[in-house]
């Protein structure tokens, strides 16, 4: 297996977790999760990290119901933040939602994919993370996908985002990993959905994957145990079960 020696875990549980969740979440539990997150590894304040995110689709029904315009609409409305966030010495990352399938317009081709991705990477991007939000992709078709949009934007500028849905999560990250991407969007306790995809579940849970990483010996700085409780504590917060897993086994583990 051609896995890379090292990935990097980007953490969305704060975000793109939270935001399907149907009970309100404090500014107090919020700000405890990420900064547990930070804790367990992810270091966004050592990186002195100062970014911001663009998002677009590459299905022109999702982008509409998502952020209310088009496909081209969206790259009108990017041009001045992309100005802004030069100026202010700002990286920009960009994301595209329905690499593979769309819940409005079906499947999407790969090559829709790359255009959206090139777009976004010519504009100034300095990394393109590839979503699949509603969890249908199998690995055959997420390495279609990425080796399409590879064809257009450098691999190492390329992340994987995936939902988990149909259970398939963990398989294409590795069937990508073997593709050359090695930066992969994770959230803690497997939190998320899309308030624009009905039925899809959760993104694919940062406990899973730090799991995975651990047993095929890829380095990636997180703490698996320390991630484990951020989630277990927003979880608490929550009134619900971890969808992680993982998760799931080092808590009853931890209960026995």
């Amino acid at each position: 297996m051609n896995y890379p020696r090292k990935v990097r875990l980007v953490e969305v549980g704060p975000r793109d977790g939270l935001q399907n969740e149907a009970k309100p979440v404090s500014v107090a539990a919020k700000v405890k999760l990420i900064d547990a997150l930070s804790a367990a590894g992810h270091g966004a304040v050592e990186a002195q990290c100062r970014e911001i995110a663009v998002f677009t689709a590459a299905s022109e029904a999702f982008c509409r119901k998502n952020t209310n315009c088009s496909i081209d609409e969206s790259f009108e409305r990017f041009a001045p933040v992309m100005e802004a966030a030069q100026k202010h010495g700002m990286k920009v990352r960009g994301y595209v939602s329905t690499v593979i399938a769309c819940p409005y317009d079906g499947k999407v081709a790969p090559a829709k994919v790359a255009e959206v991705s090139e777009r976004l990477f010519k504009m100034g991007c300095y990394e393109v993370s590839l979503g699949d939000t509603i969890g249908v992709g199998t690995p055959a078709e997420c390495v279609a996908m990425v080796d399409a949009v590879a064809a257009r934007v450098p691999r190492e500028k390329l992340a994987a985002h995936f939902h988990d849905t149909y259970g398939q999560s963990l398989a294409n990250i590795m069937a990508v990993m073997e593709r050359g991407i090695a930066v992969f969007d994770t959230a803690v306790a497997g939190l998320g959905g899309c308030p624009y995809a009905k039925g899809a579940s959760g993104n694919v849970g940062t406990e899973d994957v730090i799991y995975l990483l651990n047993g095929l010996g890829i380095a990636h700085g997180v703490d698996l145990d320390a991630v484990a409780r951020a989630g277990r504590e927003i979880c608490v917060e929550l009134g619900r079960e971890p969808a992680s897993k993982v998760a799931q086994a080092l808590k009853a583990k931890q209960a026995a």
